[in-house]
């Protein structure tokens, strides 16, 4: 049986988990990268370097 301070803990770590993802896809949305690299003047030419 799954203890309640395990539960709270992968509570917790879906959470995180979710967020980041969330924040990911809104960072897509805005146009934000995050390749490293000036994705901004490479014309959709990201990913493919």
């Amino acid at each position: 049986m799954i203890n309640g301070g395990t539960l709270f803990v992968l509570a917790l770590l879906c959470l995180i988990v979710f967020g980041i993802i969330r924040g990911m896809k809104k960072d897509k949305k805005a146009g934000k990268s995050s390749c490293g690299c000036d994705c901004e003047h490479c014309h959709k030419m990201c990913g493919r370097h």
